[in-house]
């Protein structure tokens, strides 16, 4: 067991002790990020040299997983706050080292370009509002995607689309607002937050499209989106083994209405549990599998191909609907005592039936994926 994955082990009894309190407050509270921020599980994919644990894929996806057994909503905050800190490796040093140089940092943000960036010299001035703020109310700096003007239209970027960059912002600029409600990842604080009029430097901004990391080491050659979309599934496969568990201790002690059996001992039970704990570990086993391939692969030097990076998404979003799959059918078998909300199976299914929206997991990833894997012409910045 690695170092990382026996912390999230360790802290996963006192956040799931946690989770009512997380779910009602509509966001992970300030103590609880600490904690994660604290044992250092924030900068699992934060370069080493700006103290970061440069972490390989695979112990990052079975650290999240083992917070998302816990609270699905707090491994949500890390696994956002991890990957957003990918940003680290592509800026200058020196200012890499003034965002990072606490070790307890967070930092959370939105890729989407829902923001302008006008140049100034050698700043940005920005305004925008962003929404889907995973965990951006425990951060110290949050990052927002602009578009980056030339007068009054996008700047275009070296392949003639419009040019946008991650800006980062200092959350003392950052107005939230309170939009998150929703059916599931309640814990989340999903908030949009806004800035107007920001001034940012230049060189605290990224573009994970066409900038190159400064960074060298292995897990920068790994596809930045393939990250987020490899962290999704590990929420979802931490969820939903968390969903087996739950439903196991349900179903030896429950006995439907007028039966004397328990609703282990039905024969239907014991076919869809079988069933779901088989496509739950296929799913782990394929994205594994796909993961250590691509691992392997940026070890040699260089970036992955479009082949191992189409695999890795599919493989993620295969592994993420497939645990909603999971979660819906052990929500259905366990009967009307699920749709109680002190029972923790009607979480884990909203829960994995909000992770399936993320455009990263989303239907059209199975279309770019499948050209790209069809050998077809395909647009492969995303990928």
């Amino acid at each position: 067991m690695t170092e990382l994955l026996a912390t999230a082990r360790a802290l996963a009894p006192a956040i799931a002790a946690r989770s009512d309190e997380i779910e009602a407050a509509r966001r992970l509270p300030p103590d609880v990020a600490a904690l994660m921020a604290q044992a250092g599980l924030f900068r699992m994919i934060l370069p080493k040299s700006l103290g970061g644990h440069e972490a390989p894929p695979w112990t990052i996806v079975e650290t999240i997983a083992a917070i998302a057994e816990a609270d699905a909503s707090a491994a949500w905050c890390l696994m956002i706050g991890s990957t957003t800190a990918l940003n680290g490796a592509y800026l200058p040093p020196k200012v890499a080292r003034g965002v990072f140089d606490d070790p307890a940092t967070i930092i959370c943000g939105v890729y989407a370009p829902m923001g302008r960036a006008v140049p100034d010299g050698e700043d940005y001035i920005v305004t925008g509002r962003w929404a889907w703020g995973s965990g951006t109310q425990n951060a110290r700096w949050i990052a927002g995607g602009a578009m980056v003007m030339d007068g009054e239209k996008p700047s275009k970027g070296p392949d003639g689309a419009p040019y946008h960059r991650m800006m980062i912002f200092d959350a003392a600029d950052v107005t939230f607002h309170d939009t998150w409600r929703v059916m599931g990842l309640n814990g989340t604080g999903s908030t949009d937050y806004s800035v107007e009029g920001v001034r940012v430097p230049k060189a605290r901004s990224v573009s994970l499209v066409h900038d190159a990391p400064v960074e060298t080491g292995a897990l920068y050659a790994f596809p930045a989106f393939g990250l987020l979309a490899a962290g999704i599934a590990s929420v979802a496969l931490g969820n939903a083994a968390a969903a087996l568990q739950q439903f196991a201790a349900l179903a030896v002690k429950k006995k439907p209405a007028a039966s004397s059996r328990t609703l282990a001992e039905r024969a239907h039970t014991q076919m869809v549990f079988a069933q779901a704990t088989a496509a739950h570990g296929g799913a782990r086993a394929w994205f594994r599998e796909t993961v250590e391939a691509a691992w392997d692969e940026a070890r040699q030097g260089g970036k992955l191909t479009l082949e191992a990076r189409a695999r890795l998404r599919l493989a993620a979003t295969h592994a993420t609907r497939t645990c909603a799959d999971v979660c819906r059918d052990l929500y259905d078998l366990a009967g009307g005592a699920a749709v109680y909300l002190d029972n923790p199976l009607q979480r884990r299914f909203r829960d994995a039936h909000v992770m399936i929206q993320h455009m990263m997991v989303a239907p059209p990833t199975l279309e770019v994926t499948g050209r790209a894997l069809l050998g077809l012409p395909t647009e492969d910045s995303m990928l």
